[in-house]
């Protein structure tokens, strides 16, 4: 027996044959929609699968795929960056992230600017790595600048719950974690009054299924049941996303309006419980989070819970990190795209003065974000 190969998990998912499958079936079942449908991707791992492989020229005309704000590099707004950004200029501090964050501009720069000038700014891939930072690095106070969707909250907390057992006295937190049900009730229903939300068309999601793995699919109940709007939870890989949309038009035609979940090798209705329990632990909801490129929205991100201050980077440094909010750059749409109400090439920056080098809209900091992933695959799209 040859011996097994990580290719040999994800080959059978990008296969062109049950691709072209897929298609033919959604192609001729969408011949019987009672109307066009937009089915909007919540997540960005989506978006750069969706667009990496073509997929939207495998779809008939009547259905149209909306880029939604997943992705957590790419919602971070200005202020926060600018937090990290002072908090790394601090003489005894050593500012910690995921490695995404090196490119997002802020106001004052990115972090990877901050590094050139003398900070000291380090990457890593895990949060548990920054425990060997702190061994290492005794005298020095280690701020970890928390980032993600549920996906990564767990991690964070494991981190939090491993410093307070050991008694660790030089970690911190800055804690910038997302929450994904939040956000999709904003882009249905939008609190804010200068924006007409209901210009966005969303018929149907693709629910994230990282997200979800630690969640359950339950938390999306309430989109079928109080929104009208059919959830189904796909994996990344691109049979997953075309099974998925199957699903989800075969829901119109037999005009049901239901929660399901495509992604079964993983995803369950429950989730991950003990993650669950040890973010509640940990976390509350924040009054509100400011996303970039949408605005201010109610109880979308998390805090640390009020006993745990001492561990909290923005309590501790309060009097140095400003408040104000920033505004996005007066030419980007990124806060449409993010709504459904455009797409990138229709920014008059796309491509131009904003691209992945130098990005300067929020879709386009991260290889996940809308704008980015046009740049990178739109030539796919002609």
């Amino acid at each position: 027996m040859s011996e097994l190969q990580l290719k040999d998990f994800y080959d059978g998912f990008r296969n062109p044959d049950v691709i072209g499958g897929l298609a033919k079936l959604i192609n001729e079942e969408a011949k019987q929609l009672p109307h066009p449908i937009n089915i909007m991707e919540v997540c960005g791992g989506h978006t750069h699968s969706i667009m990496k492989y073509g997929l939207p020229q495998l779809m008939p005309q009547n259905i149209k795929f909306i880029h939604g704000p997943g992705c957590p590099v790419c919602i971070m707004p200005k202020e926060r960056i600018d937090h990290a950004y002072i908090l790394s200029q601090q003489e005894d501090v050593i500012l910690v992230t995921l490695g995404d964050m090196i490119k997002v501009p802020g106001s004052k720069g990115s972090l990877q600017d901050a590094r050139a000038k003398g900070a000291d700014v380090r990457f890593v891939y895990s949060p548990l790595d920054v425990l060997k930072i702190s061994v290492e690095n005794p005298e020095k106070k280690v701020i970890f600048f928390a980032i993600g969707f549920e996906t990564t909250a767990p991690m964070t907390v494991a981190l939090i719950d491993t410093v307070i057992k050991r008694g660790i006295k030089n970690i911190f937190f800055h804690i910038n974690h997302v929450t994904v049900p939040e956000v999709m009730v904003e882009l249905i229903d939008s609190r804010d009054e200068h924006v007409d939300s209901y210009n966005n068309r969303i018929d149907a999601f693709l629910g994230p299924s990282h997200v979800s793995v630690i969640t359950g699919a339950k938390i999306y109940e309430k989109f079928p049941k109080e929104y009208n709007r059919p959830v189904v939870v796909s994996g990344f890989e691109p049979v997953d996303v075309m099974e998925a949309i199957l699903m989800l038009v075969r829901q119109f035609n037999e005009q049901r309006c239901e929660l399901e979940i495509q992604y079964k090798r993983l995803v369950s209705y429950e989730g991950n419980l003990k993650a669950q329990q040890l973010v509640e632990k940990y976390f509350e909801k924040a009054d509100l989070f400011k996303w970039r490129g949408l605005g201010n929205i109610p109880e979308s991100g998390y805090k640390l819970k009020n006993e745990y201050s001492e561990l909290d980077a923005q309590i501790i440094y309060d009097a140095i990190l400003p408040k104000e909010e920033i505004e996005d750059h007066k030419l980007c749409i990124c806060g449409d795209i993010l709504r459904g109400m455009a797409n990138p090439p229709e920014c008059t920056i796309f491509g131009t003065a904003c691209k992945p080098s130098s990005p300067l809209g929020s879709c386009m900091v991260s290889s996940e974000g809308a704008c980015a992933a046009y740049y990178k695959y739109g030539n796919l799209l002609k």
